[in-house]
């Protein structure tokens, strides 16, 4: 599996494409920054951050899209940006038909460090661990993007086998109703 983990900022939105399945090392293929000036007016920050974020789906072809999910915090204009780059990650996602997954800093912090409270060089450094780089990715948005993809990965792949478990039980239950209903 392919995940695009983007970490959403109008400033910094971290993007890292990984690579991998549960159970198998998993490899990064790339790791940066979409970076905009706070002097640019908001919709053309809108627009780079946007086609930043197609460039990194057009190169990497990933499977799935790891964002984010914005939460509240006491700076009402950081959350905005946020939620603004948010939801164009979104958009730029679902346009393509790709299956997209919102996880918490705290899911990601869990599943990377086993410590929701952990802090970005814990983080960092735990990134850099299970992918086996001499040092996290930078900038430190980069590094919480590859934090989110390898969450997916460990947990969004589990999630997604349960789901098609789910629809696969379903459709023998209904096509067992068929057969006796005949």
């Amino acid at each position: 599996m392919r995940v695009l983990g983007i970490d959403p900022g109008l400033t910094r939105c971290g993007v890292g494409a990984v690579e991998g399945a549960i159970g198998r090392p998993l490899r990064l293929l790339a790791a940066d920054a979409i970076r905009t000036s706070s002097d640019t007016e908001l919709p053309q920050r809108l627009v780079a951050v946007e086609r930043g974020i197609e460039e990194w789906l057009d190169e990497y072809d990933p499977d799935a899209v790891a964002v984010e999910r914005v939460f509240a915090q006491h700076n009402l204009s950081t959350v905005m940006g946020t939620a603004q780059a948010s939801g164009i990650a979104l958009v730029c996602a679902a346009r393509r038909g790709l299956p997209v997954a919102t996880h918490t800093p705290s899911e990601a912090k869990a599943a990377i460090t086993g410590n929701g409270r952990a802090d970005k060089k814990q983080v960092g450094s735990m990134v850099a661990r299970i992918l086996g780089l001499d040092g996290p990715p930078k900038p430190a948005d980069a590094a919480d993007a590859v934090a989110l993809a390898i969450c997916h990965i460990w947990r969004g792949g589990a999630q997604a086998r349960v789901a098609q478990a789910q629809q696969d039980f379903a459709r023998k239950v209904e096509l067992a109703r068929r057969a006796r209903g005949r």
